[in-house]
């Protein structure tokens, strides 16, 4: 288990994942070995203490995740992303006009690297943290001190859409995961997500140990008084 901030306050038992997108690959960071049926299966792969990077076409296989990343598709790889939402909006799981909200990285994708976030070869755009409510509420509680707290509530489908939300507004943002992601990643029932921008990393982390140690004098507290009601 790596030994960040993140993990020694919320006690997480999933490593955070940090994905940096460039121009070009990190010296000495291997192209990954295999492809994923979906972009967040990455996302495992680099909690699990892979350091790697992929290409665009690495992509390709979910064409939602190709969509969020802004992947270049030709026009058989945009139909096939199409017929995708048209099952989903037949199923009346999302409808056509959700597609244009669903947020998009702004630049097209070249190279994205990812790895456990103590072990991220270059600076991180994202940093994703999976954890359970009582984690996540502290986190969200630091962002909110940090100033860098989401400003849109917390995301469903599709989970990796929180990956340019969070760069894209330059502040933090919640999902709480969908199916795809749950089976992709192994992701249990009780996980969501929270995903912190790069830069500004450092401030929710420097806010985070307040927000932890106030909460366990708040904890004694409220325990304090619910016994006394009781």
């Amino acid at each position: 288990m790596s030994d960040t901030p993140l993990v020694q306050l919320l006690n997480l038992s999933s490593p955070p994942v940090a994905i940096a997108f460039t121009d070009e690959a990190p010296a000495g960071v291997p192209h990954v070995s295999a492809t994923e049926p979906a972009g967040c299966g990455y996302w495992r792969r680099a909690a699990g203490g892979e350091v790697f990077y992929t290409v665009a076409d690495d992509h390709k296989n979910c064409p939602v995740g190709a969509h969020t990343h802004n992947v270049p598709l030709s026009p058989a790889e945009q139909r096939e992303l199409m017929g995708l939402v048209e099952t989903m909006v037949g199923l009346r799981y999302l409808k056509m006009a959700d597609v244009p909200q669903i947020p998009t990285r702004r630049t097209p994708l070249a190279v994205a690297v990812y790895a456990p976030l103590d072990a991220a070869p270059i600076a991180p755009d994202v940093v994703l943290v999976r954890g359970n409510a009582r984690q996540l509420m502290l986190l969200a509680e630091a962002a909110q001190a940090a100033d860098v707290a989401p400003t849109t509530p917390a995301m469903g489908r599709p989970t990796c859409a929180v990956v340019p939300q969070a760069i894209n507004s330059e502040r933090a943002s919640a999902s709480f995961g969908c199916i795809g992601n749950r089976v992709y990643t192994g992701a249990s029932d009780d996980d969501a997500y929270f995903a912190i921008p790069g830069p500004q990393l450092r401030l929710v982390e420097e806010q985070l140990a307040v927000i932890v140690r106030a909460n366990r004098e708040l904890e004694t507290f409220h325990r304090s008084r619910a016994t006394g009601a009781a």
